[in-house]
């Protein structure tokens, strides 16, 4: 029996990225990113310091995003958080944010599976997600370290700028990645 492989949600769409990129716009897939959500009341004491101690860096507020060496959370409410990490940690990391968090109020899922993102970076980048999405994009409205879920050419997302040349992830459902994929390439013509 021949191993399972692992691809990509937009595996086929790399070439098609790849031939519309310019100066002014990139598109590209961030494949298997660990993600991990995270829900619980920051306000219990010894919670923020020890979602703080697994992320790297403090736990943001509601749409907002902070960074650390490896990790990224994003803050999707009051009380939920989407930790972003690279491939290699999708065990550790839930399992040591249960460790860390035993006794508290707690849901800790590993949800990897359920979105793949989607990069566009370049001046144009901004101008491409208006033109589907009703969320103000302009710097003083939406800015790096800034996330929202939204819609996205009717499609359910979570968009997180990352860089202020702008560089934007779009997290998507796997079922709605190629929908999604054709849209962003039909609105860059």
């Amino acid at each position: 029996m021949p191993e399972p492989r692992k691809t990509s949600a937009l595996a086929p769409y790399a070439e098609h990225f790849a031939a519309i990129a310019r100066d002014d716009l990139a598109i590209r897939e961030v494949p298997f990113q660990v993600q991990v959500n995270l829900r619980g009341d920051p306000d219990v004491e010894g919670f923020g310091s020890a979602v703080g101690s697994v992320a790297g860096c403090a736990i943001p507020g509601a749409n907002q995003v902070s960074r650390g060496p490896e990790r990224s959370v994003l803050g999707l409410g009051p009380d939920e958080w989407l930790v972003v990490s690279a491939d290699g940690e999708r065990a550790d990391l839930a399992a040591e944010f249960l460790a860390l968090l035993t006794g508290q109020h707690i849901s800790v899922l590993d949800v990897s599976a359920n979105r793949t993102i989607v990069e566009l970076s370049g001046e144009r980048a901004r101008d491409v997600l208006s033109s589907g999405c009703s969320l103000d994009l302009h710097p003083r409205a939406f800015a790096a370290d800034q996330c929202a879920q939204t819609l996205l050419a009717n499609v359910q997302i979570i968009l997180e700028q990352t860089g202020s040349s702008p560089i934007y992830r779009v997290y998507v459902q796997p079922s709605f990645a190629r929908y999604l994929a054709d849209w962003l390439l039909k609105a860059v013509e």
